[in-house]
């Protein structure tokens, strides 16, 4: 196995000093041309100049543990922090930094305060923000957690923090045949980038399977199995940086979906249709050659590998009027299994996917409504439905939610438990006189854990549910009249 020795230990020994200023780093256009490992070099000098300064100079971090999970193309990263306020004042918040490349991939990051140890250890959420650091380095992304209750000197907390990154492994060979497994590399920093100084810390890399190809060598780095350790590193200063670099094998899914488009259509009828509408790509490395289907079937374990035939959807409970097609009619290759907890749909393209390969299909199911439309203390009606992409480990480019409420509804408000876009719009179906009202949300970037309960509130007056039935009554007699008028009118021309 090939080591990376010489030259990551060096260089991880000149990026781990006190950093005194900042050269400016190339605009956003500039830095979209730069290839990502010279964008990570620009950065890694770029520290080597900050200011010896932080956020607050009186706290620091006694200890760091950082898990990074690479088992998926979904890369997550658990992070415990052991805060320190050494200074007179109390900290009421703890900020925490990424790279320009990190900031650009991120999809989610949530905080927790921790108490206990083990099976009696609890978590209370924490609030986390986007901050300013005026003496950061440029192109650095600061967020802020807000604690509980402020430090006071000489008082510590442990705080436990999960981001997620996307598109944040490079295949490399870009291109692979049929018969070969996929590799891929992972950047990153064996020392935890932070404005605070770091008493104690130890990174921890996990990858899918045993076949690394190299892996930079920061001492102290341990490999056993799967796991790549690096540490335990003591007092560093704000901002130290040491890149790595690791090129190890994956052949999990890379199933990401351009686009998304959800419609939830409300009926105070009875039922709730949804129609979900996808794009999905496989984003690993491109297939190379031709694609032999007889190779494909008879050689399962050892022909594309890194390809997927099978998509599974967990979808709510009691779903009825299930269906799943493409552009060119119903795919029958599906399996729906249904209990009173849960709904799983299997679905298999009609054809396996390679990297590059891309997709497009439809899913359709009813719900009954009173599982998720409810009267809100106020007398107003609201949905309680999910966020998010009911793929299972899928990321998701861009996502596109339509609530369709009924004729007549008024003043619509949705509640996200994150940031997303909002705005109205006006659909028209059978029977309709000024249409629904379409509340619509997007939001970028999205992952499983972005599949959280959100609400949308309206008010309706159900005089409105009396429109369509008189519309309809209205209309047969007319047709009623006109045809008993029709049979006692004489309209022959007699001489």
């Amino acid at each position: 196995m090939t080591k990376i020795r010489e030259g990551g230990k060096k260089l991880g020994m000149a990026m781990q000093c006190r950093l005194q200023s900042l050269p400016l780093l190339p605009s956003t256009t500039a830095m979209a041309m730069v290839p990502q490992p010279l964008l990570i070099l620009l950065f890694s000098l770029s520290l080597l100049s900050i200011v010896n300064s932080s956020p607050s100079q009186h706290v620091q971090i006694v200890d760091a543990e950082r898990r990074i999970d690479l088992t998926s193309h979904i890369i997550k990263v658990y992070l415990t922090l052991k805060v320190e306020n050494l200074g007179t004042s109390a900290a009421s918040e703890v900020h925490l930094a990424f790279s320009p490349t990190e900031v650009e991939h991120l999809a989610t990051l949530k905080a927790a305060a921790t108490s206990g140890k083990r099976k009696k250890k609890t978590y209370v959420p924490l609030d986390v923000k986007s901050a300013e650091v005026p003496d950061g380095p440029n192109g650095t992304k600061f967020f802020s957690i807000t604690l509980l209750t402020p430090l006071s000197k000489g008082e510590t907390t442990t705080l436990e923090v999960l981001y997620i990154l996307t598109r944040s492994l490079e295949p490399f060979p870009v291109e692979i045949s049929q018969s070969e497994s996929q590799l891929v590399y992972f950047r990153d920093s064996a020392i935890l980038l932070s404005p605070y100084h770091v008493k104690q810390q130890t990174t921890f890399i996990k990858t899918p399977s045993t076949r690394v190809e190299s892996f930079t060598v920061v001492n102290p780095t341990k490999r056993a199995g799967t796991e790549l350790k690096y540490g335990p590193y003591e007092n560093h200063p704000p901002y130290s940086y040491s890149p790595v670099l690791v090129h190890f094998e994956n052949n999990n899914p890379f199933a990401v979906v351009e686009e998304l488009e959800r419609e939830i259509e409300i009926s105070h009828w009875g039922s709730i249709q949804v129609t979900e509408r996808y794009s999905l790509v496989h984003a690993g490395a491109q297939h190379k050659g031709v694609f032999s289907r007889v190779e494909y079937q008879t050689r399962s374990g050892g022909s594309g590998v890194s390809s997927f035939k099978y998509l599974l959807a967990k979808l709510p409970p009691r779903v009825h009027s299930v269906y799943y097609r493409d552009g060119i009619g119903n795919i029958s290759s599906s399996h729906l299994r249904t209990d009173s907890r849960k709904s799983e749909l299997e679905i298999e393209p009609r054809y396996p996917l390679f990297g590059g390969w891309k997709a497009t299909f439809v899913i359709g199911y009813g719900l009954p409504l009173q599982d998720f439309l409810f009267e809100s203390p106020d007398g107003r009606r609201y949905l309680n439905f999910t966020f998010g992409c009911p793929l299972v480990e899928t990321v998701v480019d861009k996502l596109i939610v339509k609530v369709v409420l009924p004729e007549g509804s008024k003043d619509p408000t949705a509640e996200i438990p994150f940031e997303v876009k909002q705005h109205l719009e006006i659909k028209y179906s059978y029977l309709d006189v000024v249409g629904r009202t379409v509340v619509v949300l997007e939001k970028r970037n999205v992952v499983p854990e972005h599949n959280t309960p959100f609400q949308v509130y309206y008010g309706f007056n159900p005089i409105f549910m009396l429109a369509e039935p008189l519309m309809l009554v209205s209309a047969f007699f007319l047709l009623f009249v006109a045809s008993v008028a029709y049979l006692h009118i004489d309209l022959s021309i007699r001489k």
